[in-house]
């Protein structure tokens, strides 16, 4: 009896043993593959900081480049702009805090929080345009051969404008379009169209001008291509290889291909105050601009 209570419990383990075997054979096309974001996974910065630029004239909030390499800055009721060799060219007083920047041919466009100011590349103000909401938030500008676009945190839309200032069409006027928890809410263009963050959503999303949104990509979370937090990103540039982003609560600057999958880090182990992201601006992906409030300090980013 006992021979033959030995014998089936051994044929019960090898049984159960093969059985393993199969389920482990079988199921494994099934199991999600190793993400490769894992964390194994290590990812090292592509790019270096080449030049730190301080500016003294107040708490420095933005930057642009112009086609020829003028580089313009802003932030407390200052303009100013320096060469390509970083000398300084001139340096405008405003009233108000300066709140974005962008530039198109010989004139540069300046926002405060509910009104733009047209500069020419002297740094004269020639006109002053807006507002155009009453709650408005400006915190974002792009210009391109026939357009300025406005980003306004406010009112949670973009406005279209003409070379006179005059509103052409709006984007984001009828649904929940954009979610802006914070006020941050940037745009740019490439080619005729409007790569915009939408930060609430974590993604980007390309726009036409007369509002129909063309493509989105984008994900929540601390992976390499996806966004962290409540809203990010915070600010994005179009380079020729892609888009690059900059977040806030992880403080990391990064490029994404048009299509949205991961490139590369172009910073992602520094100091910069977590809290506080850098505004971005690039001379055709050369070099990546990025203009830190808490230091007023303008860091320029090249590759290794």
């Amino acid at each position: 009896m006992n021979k033959k209570l030995s014998a089936i419990f051994a044929l019960t383990i090898i049984l159960a043993f093969m059985g393993y075997i199969i389920y482990d054979a079988t199921s494994g096309s099934d199991r999600e593959p190793v993400s490769e974001t894992s964390r194994d996974t290590t990812y090292t910065d592509n790019w270096k900081i080449t030049r730190t630029i301080s500016v003294d004239e107040g708490r420095l909030s933005s930057v642009a480049v112009s086609d020829n390499g003028m580089i313009c800055l802003a932030g407390d009721t200052f303009i100013k702009a320096i060469d390509p060799g970083y000398k300084e060219l001139w340096n405008t007083g405003t009233e108000q805090e300066i709140t974005a920047l962008a530039v198109s041919g010989d004139t540069i466009f300046a926002s405060t929080q509910e009104t733009i100011l047209v500069v020419s590349k002297n740094g004269k103000i020639l006109n002053e345009w807006g507002p155009y909401e009453g709650n408005a938030i400006i915190t974002s500008l792009s210009a391109n051969h026939g357009m300025l676009a406005v980003a306004d945190a406010g009112s949670k839309r973009i406005f279209l404008l003409g070379r006179d200032g005059d509103v052409i069409s709006m984007i984001g006027q009828s649904g929940d379009h954009f979610i802006i928890p914070s006020p941050y809410f940037d745009l740019d263009w490439s080619d005729n169209n409007l790569v915009v963050a939408n930060p609430g959503r974590r993604r980007i999303e390309t726009w036409s001008p007369d509002g129909k949104m063309i493509y989105a990509f984008g994900e929540p979370g601390t992976a390499p291509g996806a966004f962290c937090g409540c809203c990010n990103p915070s600010h994005i540039v179009i380079v020729p290889n892609g888009i690059v982003t900059a977040e806030k609560g992880i403080n990391r600057i990064k490029i994404l291909n048009r299509e949205g999958s991961f490139v590369e880090f172009v910073s992602s182990r520094n100091s910069f105050d977590k809290s506080v992201p850098l505004d971005l601006a690039t001379d055709n992906g050369t070099r990546i601009y990025a203009a830190d409030k808490t230091d007023s300090k303008l860091y320029i980013f090249e590759r290794k």
